[in-house]
């Protein structure tokens, strides 16, 4: 019996935020009718747009995508949730004889989807509760340090801010007797991982350059609507997706916290200091081939080519 074919391998598209991995990926499937896997954990909700910087209208008429607006934000998701949709998708996809792509950056999104993630224990409420308690009396930061003591690989990926995910790490490693985050499912799909190398100068100017447009493009209104219909939740901080950097701070600013200024000042900031632990978490925790983001046509048919190689 002849051998069963090899389907090609699913090229991922990643690198720090604003590096072009969208518009690369997009310049990609135009070329190849590849479908798009969005690995971004923002960009499925449906209400955050210019903050998520969702692929245009246009750009989703052009190629078909998934993952984008598929779920409200009051809708739970989780990286091993994408994992294991994700993993359908591409090889329904695959089964139709064309080709895929994976584009974004959300860490792990990203390697729960190549890697695999063992079965994470159901949320404990009693454990749960005693880490919001300590949250509550110590802070964020006093949080971050234990998780940094128990898991320095994981701490690197976070910060005291992204107090849901510390939880849920810190509850994770007392529900299995320490045991952390780690993978271990071998992968039915192989992956060509391109991470997108900017020198730190480039990345920054763009980001910068980004957050002023999206700004120009109507943030703010964005997130009047967003506060007016969920004040209480963004008060309670109940929806992780609000917590994003770019409309966390400009609800602060709506709340009168700071001004407008200090509010895109803030997102800069905060949006420079994301992309350092994307880049952390790609160097160290993902194998990924680094190269420099295509600048002509031309490159970007040889990278089309070798897609469908």
């Amino acid at each position: 019996m002849p051998a069963k074919k090899q389907e090609p391998a699913t090229l991922v598209i990643t690198g720090p935020t604003a590096s072009g991995k969208s518009a690369l990926a997009h310049k990609v499937a135009l070329q190849t009718g590849a479908e798009i896997i969005s690995a971004d954990s923002r960009q499925i909700y449906r209400e955050l747009t210019i903050g998520s910087a969702k692929p245009t209208p246009e750009m989703l008429g052009e190629v078909p995508y998934h993952f984008i607006n598929e779920k409200s934000i009051t809708e739970p998701y989780s990286a091993g949730a994408f994992a294991a949709e994700a993993r359908e998708r591409i090889i329904s996809i695959q089964k139709r004889h064309k080709p895929v792509i994976v584009a974004g950056g959300s860490t792990l999104y990203l390697q729960g989807l190549i890697e695999g993630f063992f079965d994470l224990p159901p949320a404990d409420p009693q454990i749960r509760q005693k880490l919001k308690n300590e949250l509550a009396l110590q802070g964020s930061e006093a949080l971050y340090k234990k998780l940094q003591c128990l898991d320095p690989e994981r701490a690197a990926t976070l910060d005291h801010t992204k107090t849901h995910r510390l939880i849920r790490n810190l509850e994770i490693i007392e529900l299995t007797g320490g045991r952390t985050i780690s993978h271990a499912l071998i992968p039915e799909i192989r992956f060509n991982t391109l991470a997108l190398n900017l020198p730190r100068e480039e990345l920054y100017r763009r980001i910068n350059q980004r957050v002023e447009n999206m700004m120009s493009e109507g943030l703010l209104q964005e997130a009047e609507a967003l506060r007016k219909q969920y004040r209480t939740e963004i008060s309670n901080r109940e929806l992780p997706a609000l917590l994003t950097v770019g409309y966390q701070e400009l609800f602060n600013h709506l709340g009168g916290k700071t001004s407008l200024e200090e509010a895109v000042s803030l997102i800069k900031q905060h949006t420079r200091n994301y992309a350092k632990r994307q880049l952390t978490f790609l160097r160290n925790r993902m194998q990924c081939n680094w190269i420099q983001p295509p600048l002509t046509s031309m490159q970007c048919t040889e990278l089309a080519n070798s897609l469908l190689a």
